[in-house]
């Protein structure tokens, strides 16, 4: 299972309401789970409820299911998730440190992405 914790794009604080505003899509690895922020230094409790929840439900609730998180080349909050997935415990957990950085540039396959729904 890839987890991808890349934050999701926000729109601007302050921006006009009537201003256009269109994100880049988001392209992570084929497959890949997107939890946005959730490799965050500190989180809610209703985002931590939500990354334990997505957790179990992709792994079916096994706690040695192999999981690899991560977002792009030396993204800390791929670590983050992956020491705070082994808090949960969790005991297969590995950190992609180069991220979609890495595999777009080994000209692996990419696919947009959509984050998972439920997040608060």
């Amino acid at each position: 299972m890839f987890v991808d914790v890349l934050p999701a794009p926000r729109r601007q604080e302050g921006l006009r309401p009537d201003a256009l505003w269109k994100p880049l899509p988001r392209r992570d690895i084929p497959g890949s789970l997107w939890l946005p922020d959730v490799g965050r230094g500190g989180l809610s409790e209703p985002l931590d409820a939500y990354f334990r929840a997505s957790l179990a439900r992709a792994t079916g609730g096994d706690k040695a299911a192999p999981v690899v998180f991560y977002c792009l080349a030396d993204c800390w909050m791929s670590w983050n998730a992956t020491k705070r997935a082994a808090s949960y415990g969790y005991t297969r957990l590995y950190w992609y440190r180069e991220g979609t950085t890495g595999w777009e540039a080994a000209s692996l396959p990419t696919a947009e992405a959509t984050p998972a729904a439920g997040q608060p």
